[in-house]
């Protein structure tokens, strides 16, 4: 069918995903989302302005070695053209569809609490995006649901202390941490808190020494550098506007999340992905789940599932460096199919 929505494709990318990871069909949860989200045409090029994938429609899933046979995947939510403050309403009114029914009233009240600061009166101006939004499924169903709201550093004082505290001492120990959004996920029987900050500047592996003993996680570090510099090629410093730093207050203390953000490393190995999995050759288990998730977002008409946006690790004081990794699907490229069309027009216009 000609000028189908994207929302199709999205969808059937979903359903094929989940049966290929043993995971319930998302559909019966977010499809007038994603109808809602991905009305224009597959390949239009309005889609190509999103925040969430740059170049690409707002269509993100992820592998997790803490989750790894579930169907992860983030949205911005609405159409190209809608406003930040309906994003985040719309994310907000998606959340609280989703938490109460299923998770339950407590679950609910919690994330109303939380969220009250973010999605209020007060935090709907200077936006640029909004809110993204994000949902994980298992066997037996929803597995959680989370927002992504968009922040500014004036909102630090409305979290809840502990969270405060760390966020506190990891400013004061790396002064170039901006605060960008913070994240407030539901799962079945708990609920979690995470502010992400934006690092200005080049950033040393080695340079995190100080935060993760400020956390008690120093002696996690070589975990980290392991994980990243033998996937990066052997590259230990990052450069300017490729890294993120995540804290979280977690039953096992805090938790520190590096982000890599893969389109900005401007010499990332060809063989990225056979690095990573050499770093985790001793944790056969979760590799093992990393290829097939590979696997399931592999269209067959393409032979590999697209492009890498994102590797991030994160750690406890009690649990070395864990991989997460964010994929842009290759059905869902909008700039680099325009580009290739444009070049093959060139090419005949010469000849």
């Amino acid at each position: 069918m000609k000028n189908k929505p994207l929302s199709t494709v999205v969808a059937d990318r979903l359903q094929q995903a989940a049966r290929s990871l043993g995971a319930a069909d998302p559909l019966p949860f977010v499809r007038p989302l994603l109808d809602r989200t991905f009305y224009l045409p597959e390949g239009d090029a309005r889609y190509a302005a999103s925040t969430l994938t740059p170049g690409a429609a707002p269509f993100e899933p992820s592998f997790s070695e803490k989750e790894p046979r579930l169907l992860r995947f983030s949205i911005e939510p609405l159409g190209p053209e809608s406003s930040p403050v309906d994003r985040k309403l719309e994310a907000t009114r998606e959340m609280r569809r989703l938490v109460g029914p299923l998770f339950g009233q407590e679950a609910l009240r919690w994330f109303d609490q939380r969220s009250e600061d973010w999605r209020g009166m007060g935090a709907r101006t200077g936006l640029h995006y909004g809110a993204f939004f994000g949902t994980a499924y298992d066997g037996d169903g929803l597995h959680s649901s989370k927002v992504y709201y968009e922040m500014t550093p004036s909102q630090l004082e409305a979290l809840p202390p502990m969270l405060r505290t760390l966020v506190r001492n990891a400013i004061l120990t790396m002064p170039e941490l901006v605060p960008v959004f913070t994240t407030i996920a539901c799962r079945r029987h708990q609920g979690s808190q995470r502010i992400t900050f934006y690092h200005r500047g080049p950033l040393r592996l080695a340079d995190l020494s100080d935060l993760m003993a400020r956390l008690n996680m120093e002696h996690q570090l070589p975990s980290v550098m392991q994980i990243v510099g033998l996937a990066l090629g052997g590259r230990f410093e990052l450069p300017d506007q490729s890294t993120l730093l995540a804290i979280a207050d977690t039953n096992e203390g805090p938790e520190l999340k590096l982000e890599v953000l893969l389109t900005m490393i401007p010499d990332l190995p060809p063989s990225f992905l056979e690095l990573l999995s050499l770093g985790l050759a001793e944790r056969p288990r979760e590799l093992n789940a990393l290829r097939a998730w590979l696997q399931a977002f592999t269209p067959e008409e393409h032979g590999w599932p697209g492009r890498f946006s994102v590797l991030s690790v994160r750690v406890t004081p009690t649990t070395p460096a864990r991989v997460s990794l964010y994929l842009r699907p290759v059905e869902f490229e909008i700039k680099q199919r325009l580009d290739d069309a444009a070049a093959q027009r060139n090419g005949m216009a010469l000849a």
